[in-house]
């Protein structure tokens, strides 16, 4: 109702609710700039905060962008990464309402995503029922491998690098999945493993997965064998490709695009096979 230019953004919110969330990226922990164009930047700063969006089971409304900078910056660079703002936010219908710019020694982006349960109630954490079933929906381990093959000083293949410089949420599946009955979902950002981790923690049960049912893409598995790297080990703990998880009730089907990976039972943890995965996934203190 009020962008930006006053002193705060005016948001309605149709549903009496308001999701909210927010993230930080920083130059050389989160992109790179010569890996990375501004606009790859603005879109995955974006990407990041609408993926959590989505797994509330809400529609993105709105983004507040704190944008740290050194004052030597190129201007281009600066407008390259709000194009890239408003490219992604063109992806969900949303809109930069507000913000703040200020001298920092890297670039640094806090952004504030605002989203709309239209209704629905939030899926939460803490739903997961023993006998529910696990299905995902996205990409897995894609960024994952795109970043080890950009750390050994290649450009290629082209799809799994972009998906580390670029990803793609499925945004239209959170809501899809919130009103199918999910019982709890969570955006894979630190790896599959330590996010189911997070679900079967709050639920206070385990989640059993099946490797031989979570897809590995042939080029991945190619770029695995030139690089001496289990594949798998991108795919469960690889974060930054903002796939969804949930778990849904049996007899429950998840919507169109979902595959079903695993199971929810009694216990604690997660296991792959019977078994614990090491390195679960990204823990920003390790």
């Amino acid at each position: 109702m009020v962008g930006p230019g006053d002193d705060a953004a005016v948001i309605s919110a149709a549903d009496g609710r308001v999701v909210a969330t927010t993230d930080l990226l920083i130059e050389n922990r989160h992109f790179r700039r010569d890996w990375s164009s501004a606009t790859d930047v603005g879109r995955k700063a974006a990407a990041t905060n609408f993926s959590d969006i989505v797994a509330m089971g809400a529609r993105p409304t709105a983004l507040l962008v704190g944008f740290g900078t050194p004052p030597d910056l190129n201007l281009a660079w600066v407008d390259d990464l709000t194009a890239g703002l408003r490219e992604e936010c063109g992806q969900v219908g949303a809109a930069v309402v507000g913000g703040d710019v200020v001298a920092a020694d890297v670039i640094t982006l806090g952004v504030t995503a605002l989203g709309d349960l239209e209704g629905r109630d939030p899926v939460l954490l803490d739903g997961a029922r023993p006998g529910d079933v696990v299905a995902f929906v996205g990409r897995l381990g894609y960024a994952a491998a795109g970043y080890a093959i950009l750390s050994r000083g290649f450009r290629s293949p082209v799809q799994l690098v972009n998906a580390h410089r670029r990803p793609e949420p499925p945004y239209a599946q959170g809501p899809a999945a919130a009103d199918q009955g999910a019982s709890a979902m969570t955006d894979v950002s630190d790896g599959l493993v330590a996010d189911l981790g997070h679900i079967a923690e709050a639920s206070g049960v385990r989640i059993d997965i099946h490797a031989r049912a979570v897809p590995v893409p042939l080029k991945m598995r190619e770029v695995g064998a030139a690089l001496n790297v289990d594949p798998l080990s991108w795919v469960f703990t690889g974060g930054d490709d903002f796939a969804l998880v949930a778990t849904f009730p049996a007899g429950t089907t998840p919507p169109d695009g979902w595959t079903i990976i695993g199971a929810v039972a009694d216990g604690q943890g997660v296991r792959v096979d019977g078994h614990r995965w090491p390195n679960g996934g990204h823990e920003h203190f390790r």
